[in-house]
């Protein structure tokens, strides 16, 4: 298995549980990991035969900049979604960090696993 990725992709956005953090964006930052078979892409150097990160990059910022979630979960699932479904790949690994999120902790958030490893 090839694996895709995507590291320290920062958006702006609306997030979180509080009245104070409905009327704010906060910066979250994503790492996303996906599955692919990389070798035809590799043969015939044709972006239309490789998993394009770049438009995964743009889906994320646009769906992430207009979300407007309360957890980061809920976020992550949505993402994870897209991303097995739109870009057709079978696995993604996804973090959702929330910087500062906790006094004292530089980052806060989840990863997860969703579809099948090839």
């Amino acid at each position: 298995m090839d694996i895709v990725f995507i590291r320290d992709l920062r958006i702006e956005a609306v997030i979180g549980i509080y009245d104070w953090e409905r009327e704010i964006k906060q910066t979250l930052v994503l790492d996303i990991e996906m599955a692919a078979d990389i070798r035809r892409a590799a043969a015939t150097e044709r972006i239309e035969d490789a998993l394009n990160y770049k438009a995964v990059a743009k889906r994320m910022i646009q769906f992430v900049g207009e979300s407007r979630f309360q957890l980061v979960e809920t976020l992550a699932e949505r993402c994870a979604g897209i991303l097995l479904t739109e870009f057709d790949t079978p696995w993604v690994r996804l973090s959702v960090n929330k910087e500062g999120a906790v006094t004292g902790a530089r980052d806060v958030g989840v990863i997860i696993e969703r579809g099948e490893r090839p």
